[in-house]
């Protein structure tokens, strides 16, 4: 347990301190000359049960309100300290409610300096301080009247010490580690050490850290845990702890830093807050409004920006603190906020989100988000989540962002029944009951653009993304949609998706008008075949028609688009790769002309065949001469192409091809050109597939 002190300037908190504990926690040479704390002081003392007893001792001078909140932030228990003869004083009340504000529910006071008043007097201060602590989280705590002169009352709190520590249950060393450095030094023979209480978690000794919010990353050497060696140090535990990193020293580190697993490193600099304004206060805290505000060891400049109406004096609300620095922090850590001028503490409350958005943060969506957020269980509050637009979240983040422990979210899957979506080394969940509406609608949506559009492969993925229920993020929708087509609901090509099963269909005017077009690629102009605008004068139907047509006959492989407008048939595609085969074979380099006597061909034509080609990586030019690409050989052959006799020079690389890398025929992932649309399962004039590496054999040609 750790036992933090609170109360005015002069009261005897360090006095009462020693007389416990019998250690002076004034160390600084001008603190002994001044006779007063300047600094946080730590002392400790055994417990009967075996116990440590860890004790932080604060200033109490308003200077220094600022340092007794960097030590209030990690305490369990606190002991008020109030002088007999001085009775409540400013910063009697200004510590109390800090306590309150911090939630600090467990505590008892220490009526000092006994020995110098009558008992009237301390009556009268007893009843004093029990009407300043009522309606505050001390209201009925213990008074006990003590002198550390005459030692009255010491042993009595003592007692009452180790009573609530056996009584208090040990902080939870559930979730992620993180120590809020209060010290840092450097000791001879032994390095860099900081000091600090473990917020949560527990850390080991050869653990990898990181220093947040700088980022510096570290390595536990040694732990002092309760001032006692030891190879853990766990959540409540003051510890010092000896860490070592990469040009890592003390000038590196300052209060307020957070030493945490490097998992949690994401410092925050809009944070979504509930807000209590002290009832003190003269007005309300309005819009804009500057503070500084103090977490844990950490003290900050901050912004006030109101996600509903001002927050007045004794009320509370919701706010967003944007921060002149951000800060290593956890969903559900208190904060305090004090004026500019360091002279009152104005309020506090709770962190809820530590990614607050910087647009749309009052609308009535956001705040039912943060009214679920405030769920203070995980559990609870992730599904109460997950019925909120937008539906979905990112569990690491929101796992991260709590400190939960790394096996809390597996756990949070399974209890809930979520659907949980991987991407990279996060998930984004739904419910189980949100997921089932998301597949029912997009398989609804899919079965509806297939009636709707029977000639066409499948409809994007970005413009199904859009029309589906809840609209996922990008990566999250990928990777929906990788889960249906492993379930064999859908089938992906490339940008496509359609129903698992669905094939284009022509519907019956193409396929009338399709038998007319194909003899006129066919027969002995198939390697100078009509264009598009040719073809729709022979059969007279408009152009526009018939490039449809055969954009849509490209994407079922059974034409290539060559050269704009200029269509071949696959067999007749197949063929001339077999020419160039043969030619490659024969001179081993081949030039256009040679290629044009071949197909009897038009000189430009014939130039526009083999450009084609060499995109395709079907060909490799090097300046006018060009020579077959015996790895793509196969590319635009069919399965009832011959292969080369095995006396044929090019029967090796020939046959090594067929069936070697398997065809990229029917791949979707090609487009047409620029702007223009895509070509689904053949390739066209304008279309670059993705090329095989090249062997060393022939890098080295």
């Amino acid at each position: 347990m750790i036992i933090g002190t609170a109360g005015h300037i002069d009261h005897g908190k360090t006095s009462l301190v020693r007389a416990i504990t019998g250690v002076d926690t004034d160390r600084l040479k001008e603190e002994k000359a001044r006779g007063i704390s300047i600094d946080l002081g730590f002392a400790y003392m055994p417990a009967g049960d075996g116990a440590v007893l860890g004790f932080i001792d604060v200033p109490g001078h308003e200077k220094f309100v600022h340092t007794m909140l960097a030590g209030a932030g990690g305490i369990d228990f606190v002991v008020l300290v109030v002088a007999a003869d001085d009775g409540v004083m400013p910063q009697t009340r200004e510590h109390l409610a800090i306590i309150d504000l911090l939630g600090v529910r467990h505590g008892l006071v220490a009526l000092t300096k006994a020995d110098l008043v009558d008992a009237d007097r301390l009556a009268a201060v007893t009843a004093e301080i029990a009407a300043t602590l009522d309606g505050t989280v001390l209201a009925g705590a213990e008074i006990l009247p003590v002198s550390t002169v005459t030692g009255a009352g010491v042993a009595d709190i003592r007692a009452r010490l180790e009573a609530a520590n056996a009584r208090l249950a040990r902080r939870a060393a559930e979730g992620r580690f993180r120590l809020a450095v209060d010290r840092a030094f450097t000791l001879s023979g032994t390095g860099t050490v900081v000091t600090g209480t473990v917020l949560s978690g527990e850390v080991r000794v050869g653990d990898r850290v990181m220093l947040s919010p700088s980022g510096r990353p570290a390595r536990v050497r040694s732990i002092r845990a309760q001032d006692r060696a030891s190879d853990i140090g766990r959540a409540g535990d003051r510890c010092g702890i000896n860490i070592a990193g990469d040009g890592l020293s003390k000038d590196d580190l300052s209060r307020g830093d957070v030493l945490l697993a490097d998992t949690l490193h994401a410092p925050a600099d809009h944070i979504d807050a509930r807000l209590r304004v002290l009832p003190g206060e003269p007005k309300p805290v309005g819009q804009w409004f500057p503070v500084r505000l103090h977490h844990a060891a950490r003290e900050v400049g901050a912004r006030i920006v109101l996600l509903e109406e001002a927050v007045k004096p004794g009320e509370t609300g919701l706010v967003q603190l944007v921060l002149d620095a951000p800060i290593a922090a956890a969903a559900g850590d208190r904060f305090v906020i004090r004026d500019t001028s360091a002279q009152r503490t104005i309020g506090g409350g709770v962190f809820l989100d530590l990614r607050g958005p910087a647009r749309k943060r009052r609308t009535p969506e956001r705040l039912a988000q943060l009214g679920a957020i405030a769920e203070p269980d995980a559990a609870v509050a992730l599904a109460h989540l997950l019925d909120l637009p937008p539906f979905h979240l990112d569990l690491a983040t929101f796992a991260r962002d709590r400190a939960l422990a790394s096996d809390a979210v597996p756990a949070l899957i399974r209890d809930l029944d979520l659907k949980a979506l991987s991407v990279g080394d996060t998930a984004v969940v739904l419910s189980g009951a949100r997921w089932a509406t998301f597949h029912e609608r997009l398989l609804g949506t899919l079965d509806t653009f297939h009636a709707d559009n029977p000639d066409l492969p499948g409809i994007g993925i970005e413009r199904l993304r859009m029309q589906a229920e809840p609209r996922l993020p990008a990566p999250a929708f990928k990777a929906a949609l990788q889960a249906l087509a492993q379930a064999r609901e859908i089938a992906l090509d490339g940008a496509w998706v359609r129903r698992a099963g669905f094939e284009v269909r022509l519907t019956p005017l193409d396929e009338a008008n399709w038998a007319r077009v194909a003899p006129l690629l066919a027969g002995e102009e198939r390697f100078r075949p009509p264009r598009v605008r040719d073809i729709a004068g022979l059969i007279e139907v408009p152009e526009a028609e018939i490039r449809r047509l055969m954009k849509l006959l490209g994407r079922l492989a059974r034409v290539d688009e060559v050269a704009h407008d200029h269509f071949f048939l696959r067999a007749t595609v197949g063929e001339m790769v077999g020419i160039i085969a043969r030619l490659s074979a024969a001179h081993g380099n081949f030039t256009a002309a040679q290629f044009r006597d071949e197909v009897e061909n038009g000189r430009k034509v014939a130039i526009q065949i083999l450009e084609f080609f060499d995109r395709h990586g079907v060909t490799l030019r090097r300046g006018d001469l060009r020579r077959i690409n015996p790895h793509r050989l196969d590319l635009f052959r069919t399965s009832s192409d011959d292969a080369p006799a095995d006396n044929s020079p090019a029967a090796p690389d020939a046959v090594a091809a067929h069936g070697g890398e398997a065809s990229l025929v029917g791949r979707p992932d090609f487009k047409s050109g620029r702007g223009r649309e895509p070509v689904l399962g053949g390739f066209d004039s304008h279309s670059l597939p993705p090329l095989s590496p090249t062997p060393p054999k022939e890098k080295r040609q």
